[in-house]
């Protein structure tokens, strides 16, 4: 008996010198990691429980040639959410968007059948979603992403037309917040009320994740001014989603959607704040950066007298002017540059109200008459067709299945040469400049003149790659992500090559007239067209620019085929529209500023009445110019589309009156 005690104390005595053996390692393991590599393991546990949080730093500004800022920023309060964690459930959504829903008005025109859905089988408990399938169509095979589609299936009409407007709201909250991480904060709302984020921030306690934050929106120092050409911000569209994530942008961000403001959106976008907050309170802020700035060729002033006497002339005008819309277009260039100075557009859709359609410049096109009739003899002069002097007879032409071809001036005027011919605008002049391209020879009335299908085929890719020289018809290069590049007509028959060389067939826009006049005021040199001249780094003091970024210096895109001579002599042409010819009573009041340029009258037939069967005829007016003739500043190009007859009461000479008050406005 006493043996076996003794031996049971030796067993006892062994264990407790293990244990302490034990702690002693243990004791000495952690002492080596924290005295050698503490400062190690610190920083790793630290940057386990640390997360970076980003926030959106303001665009960069807008600003015209002379400064001026037309594109600004101005602060908001926005309400976001950024998910606690990665593994958020969708029950705590919910619960924050319950309470949140109480506390703000939110729009829900967004939220789709898919999203009511969603919600209606997040209320349910697990009854009511067992009882929305029989119990057949439970089965081991389906994996749960089918049972759930199943079950959004089975949900019925008019369990979603049972669905309240508080129902609407909360469920328009949840969209929302769902779309966020644990990373970066998702907006919910912008432009948040005062009262509506007194509110909120009263009860942050109980809405983990949710913030009130200082947001940055557009404004417009301006106001409507060229406000459409500005282009607008908003979400990520949908369906570019992944292209901006693969471009490092979170879903959530706020980008250029449209024209200059998408055209630029690289240079545009700021730099984030990056926040590191850790579990235990530790933060660390990275401070960011506004985008950088625009400086536009656009003179803000000039802009504006352009808006207002394109308003007065409609306005003088009236309703009664007009088939039907009441609209007008304007661009003026720096023919030299390309620089857009300015461009308006003005449209009245008879509902009362007034507005601009900028995009009009660039979006539609028109027939645009006569006032191309200058690439029209230019053409014929470089194919060798006609020479400088070369005289035609203008008279009514009678070619077989194709209607009488005249002048404006039913009883022709006789022989006339090319300068009489830009002076007077005559029509046939420029029918047999395109007739000889086509190897037409006109002798007598209903008599065939010699062409062929094969040759007027010809004619009509021989005068289009003319003009698309100038800028008819083609990309003018201007710096906005859409437009418009006219549309050619789609038969080829001999009686439409004919309108094509006096502009009553293929369609343009009112900036590639602009560009097609500039081109000639330019020696003959297209210049790629530009909105935007510099890229600056940003700066507080609009007044001391930032440095230069990038600088967009002028382009010549091409240079017309035609000789100096050539082209000097149809310049000569334009001049002595404005100074003898159609144009010449409307100009007589400004003689020392020695506009060129050239009227024209495309005769169109627009349909009315809500069935559209009643046509009724019309025209487009517009003028195309530049000035001085001796050494070009601007060049500019109006289109007055869908006027009335003057034979029906409608103001005549529009696009004349709005040239003449470019004129005056620039240099005086």
């Amino acid at each position: 008996m006493e043996k076996r005690k003794v031996h049971y104390q030796q067993r006892l005595q062994i264990l407790f010198v293990t244990v302490f053996l034990l702690f002693t390692l243990l004791i000495v393991r952690l002492g080596y990691v924290q005295i050698l590599h503490g400062e190690q393991f610190e920083a790793q546990l630290a940057s386990a429980q640390e997360r970076p949080i980003q926030t959106d730093a303001p665009r960069g500004l807008m600003l015209d040639r002379y400064g001026n800022v037309v594109v600004d920023n101005e602060v908001e309060f926005s309400l976001t959410y950024m998910m606690p964690s990665t593994n958020t459930s969708s029950a705590v959504l919910l619960d924050v968007a319950q309470k949140l829903e109480s506390f703000l008005e939110i729009d829900t025109s967004n939220v789709t059948e898919r999203d009511k859905k969603d919600y209606l089988l997040l209320t349910m408990d697990e009854k009511e979603r067992r009882q929305l399938l029989d119990s057949d169509k439970r089965n081991n095979e389906l994996s749960n992403a089918d049972v759930y589609q199943l079950e959004l299936d089975a949900i019925t009409e008019e369990q979603l037309e049972a669905l309240s407007e508080k129902d609407m709201a909360v469920i328009a909250v949840y969209r929302e917040m769902s779309q966020g991480t644990a990373t970066a904060p998702q907006r919910i709302k912008r432009n948040v009320t005062e009262e509506e984020a007194h509110l909120i921030i009263e009860h942050l306690a109980e809405l983990p994740g949710v913030d009130i934050q200082l947001d940055s929106r557009r404004s417009y120092p301006y106001g409507s001014s060229l406000r459409s050409i500005f282009g607008s911000v908003n979400f990520i569209p949908g369906e570019k989603v992944d292209g901006y994530i693969a471009r490092g942008y979170q879903r959530n961000e706020i980008v250029g959607v449209s024209y200059l403001e998408a055209q630029y959106e690289d240079m545009l976008k700021g730099i984030k704040a990056v926040r590191t907050q850790s579990e235990a309170g530790k933060r660390q802020q990275h401070s960011g950066q506004r985008g950088n700035d625009l400086i536009l060729s656009i003179d803000m002033e000039l802009q504006q007298k352009l808006e207002k006497m394109i308003e007065d002339e409609m306005n003088n005008a009236g309703r009664h002017s007009f088939i039907e819309d009441r609209s007008a277009y304007a661009v003026i260039l720096n023919p030299k540059s390309g620089d857009v100075l300015a461009l308006a557009g003005f449209l009245d859709s008879g509902d009362g109200t007034n507005s601009a359609d900028h995009l009009g410049v660039v979006n539609k096109g028109f027939e645009m008459g006569s006032s191309i009739k200058a690439a029209s003899v230019l053409t014929g002069f470089h194919e060798g067709v006609a020479q400088p002097g070369t005289q035609f007879n203008d008279r009514t032409i009678y070619l077989p299945s194709t209607p009488p071809k005249s002048t404006w001036n039913k009883t022709g005027f006789g022989w006339i040469d090319d300068l009489y011919a830009l002076e007077q605008s005559s029509n046939v002049y420029m029918f047999e400049i395109g007739m000889r391209l086509a190897n037409c020879y006109y002798s007598a009335p209903h008599t065939p003149c010699g062409w062929t299908s094969e040759t007027i085929a010809e004619a009509y890719q021989t005068v289009r790659n003319s003009f698309s020289q100038f800028g008819l018809g083609t990309d003018t290069g201007i710096d906005l992500p859409t437009y418009f590049n006219g549309m050619e007509g789609e038969n080829t028959n001999g009686g439409k090559l004919l309108d094509l060389m006096i502009g009553q067939y293929d369609t343009y826009t009112t900036l590639q007239l602009a560009q097609y006049i500039a081109t000639i005021a330019n020696d003959g040199y297209r210049m790629k067209l530009t909105l935007v001249k510099e890229v600056r780094e940003p700066t507080t003091n609009p007044e001391e620019p930032g440095a230069v970024i990038q600088q967009f210096e002028p382009a010549v895109l091409n240079r017309i085929e035609m000789s100096d001579e050539h082209l000097e002599r149809v310049k000569a042409g334009l001049r002595r529209v404005v100074t003898h010819g159609n144009a010449a009573a409307r100009f007589a009041e400004i003689p020392q500023y020695e506009v060129a340029g050239k009227t024209g009258t495309a005769q169109v037939k627009i349909a009315v009445g809500e069935e559209r069967k009643t046509v009724i005829d019309g025209e487009t007016q517009t003028f195309v110019g530049f000035a001085p003739y001796s050494d070009p500043e601007i060049a500019f190009a109006v289109v007055v589309p869908h006027a009335k007859l003057d034979r029906h009461g409608a103001r005549q000479g529009m696009a004349q009156h709005i040239a003449r008050e470019i004129v005056k406005a620039y240099f005086d």
